[in-house]
């Protein structure tokens, strides 16, 4: 079996890359200049975003392959295992990257929100391709972070450097937001696979089998990742997916409500719910009324 190679560390990593290390917790590495990673796989302990713009290798997460073009940004989360895998006959490096250890923005408005850019958790077919101009800001980017790791660390480095990233981070998003419209042939769809997908679900007898399907299911059974799905899903109707799936149940729970040879709690077990006072709960949240109430009434 393969052994993992773990990276707790800016300094480890550097190490392995052949470059110095100018801040213990954050790096900007130039890959022209660095050695190649060994074609292992390597175990994260701190955030890495790739800026690929050769073709150099490939990088597997997990099963998949990215499909890396000229421009295109990767971003790794602490904990996640990422393989490597070199074309070494065509291996000339060209590109940028970013490495911050988590201990780097505790205590900062970026540490309290790290969590809000889901891209860190996207998977490898939704890596995030750059145009020109899009390549030029990033690049941008990275060359304020390095200028300040250049400075003589003082008592306003970390809130600078934070801050800079955070600034770089908030562009990805743009970035990702002008993605969702012009991957039409990669996303188009996938709405009304998530309906139909909701539709043959709630025909069957998954409910019973399974409860209710969880954005995770919905995400795997359309092969995304979750996050991806979930901004997507968000993007185009405006609520989030979990909001989706509750509004379906719902509408299907309304329907059958007035089968009046079946109790409430009958409805909730068929349509998934462990409980029947949580339907019920769910019912009212979103109707303004009870089950029994809406039944009455119509």
């Amino acid at each position: 079996m393969e052994k993992i190679i773990q990276l707790d560390s800016i300094d480890v990593y550097n190490k392995i890359r052949g470059v110095e290390t100018l801040h213990p917790l954050i790096s900007i590495i130039d890959l022209s200049k660095a050695a190649a990673m060994p074609a292992r796989t390597f175990h994260f302990g701190f955030y890495a975003i790739y800026l690929k713009e050769l073709n150099c290798g490939e990088l597997k997460y997990g099963r998949n392959t990215y499909d890396y073009q000229e421009g295109t940004l990767v971003f790794i989360a602490p904990g996640q295992v990422m393989g490597v895998q070199p074309n070494v006959k065509t291996y000339d490096p060209k590109g940028w990257a970013l490495l911050f250890h988590p201990d780097l923005i505790k205590g900062t408005l970026l540490g309290k929100h790290i969590q809000e850019y889901t891209f860190f958790s996207y998977d490898s077919n939704e890596a995030l391709h750059l145009s020109e101009k899009e390549r030029q800001i990033v690049l941008d980017c990275f060359a304020n972070i390095r200028e300040e790791l250049e400075q003589n660390i003082d008592k306003h480095s970390k809130t600078l450097i934070a801050s800079n990233i955070e600034l770089f981070l908030n562009y990805c998003t743009r970035f990702y937001d002008r993605q969702f419209i012009t991957r039409d042939n990669a996303n188009k769809g996938i709405l009304e696979r998530f309906e139909s997908l909701l539709n043959d679900y709630f025909s069957s007898d998954k409910p019973q089998n399974l409860g209710l399907p969880s954005v995770s299911w919905c995400a795997e059974e359309l092969h995304l990742s979750a996050n991806y799905f979930g901004d997507l899903i968000k993007r185009e109707t405006g609520i989030s997916s979990q909001e989706y799936i509750q509004t379906k149940v719902i509408n299907i729970a309304k329907e059958r409500i007035f089968e009046i040879d079946k109790s409430i709690s009958e409805i909730a077990y068929h349509l998934g719910f462990k409980y029947p006072q949580h339907f019920t709960r769910l019912f009212k949240q979103k109707v303004g009324m009870s089950p029994i109430e809406y039944r009455s009434l119509n």
